[in-house]
């Protein structure tokens, strides 16, 4: 028990504190301590860096003439969508007031205004990023059997569309699209062409109200 020295009593003696020393770090060898003063001037010392000189990009791109051939393109279309577009008739009545002809030419306009700026943009060095090509090797010449095998399927439904009807053309073209691209489960890939003929056929005569050519087929389908 401790007793308190307003009563006439004494404070009990306290441990002696231990004395604790830090080990001076020892100073290595060649190292030199430099004081604040010195540091700061021997920043003061060191002349302003001058900002290094801007590095030139080289010459402007030169423009691409051969996209001012697509700038004409757009713009021979334009003109004559105008031109078509004035020759329709005035065919107003009340539930069309503005007429068939506003639209095409409105068409035309807007043409007209993408073939400038286009040709703008090509005159000021603009130039389309090329396709990078991801799964394509851009050195593979170009496989003109498969090409050609295409044009001759869109040419063999051109031409016997009208003598056979579209069921039978449109399966001859799916048909012959999928043979041409590679693939040869010849017996699936009839029966899937002749389901896509017949839905296509059905879609425009009850969806579209266009009748497609039934040919042969008059009287079937």
């Amino acid at each position: 028990m401790t007793t308190r020295p307003d009563r006439g009593g004494e404070q009990p003696p306290r441990p002696p504190a231990v004395e604790t020393s830090v080990p001076p770090i020892p100073e290595q060898p060649g190292a030199e301590r430099t004081s604040p003063e010195a540091a700061r001037a021997a920043t003061a010392d060191v002349p302003p860096t001058v900002a290094d000189p801007a590095v030139e990009d080289g010459p402007a791109p030169k423009p691409d003439r051969a996209q001012y051939g697509v700038c004409a393109f757009l713009a021979l279309v334009g003109a004559f969508v105008i031109v078509d577009a004035t020759r329709i008739g005035h065919a107003v009545n009340s539930a069309d007031p503005i007429g068939p002809k506003p639209v095409p030419i409105l068409l035309g306009v807007l043409l007209l205004i993408v073939a400038a700026i286009y040709a703008v943009d090509v005159a000021r060095g603009g130039a389309g990023e090329p396709e990078a090509g991801e799964d394509v090797d851009l050195t593979t010449p170009i496989d003109w059997r498969t090409v050609l095998l295409l044009i001759g399927a869109f040419l063999v439904n051109a031409v016997l569309i009208d003598r056979l009807g579209w069921v039978i053309s449109g399966t001859l073209l799916f048909w012959g699209s999928a043979f041409a691209l590679g693939n040869r489960h010849y017996v699936r890939n009839l029966l899937i062409a002749v389901a896509l003929s017949l839905i296509t056929f059905y879609t425009f005569a009850i969806g579209l109200d266009i009748n497609l050519p039934a040919g042969v087929l008059q009287g079937i389908l």
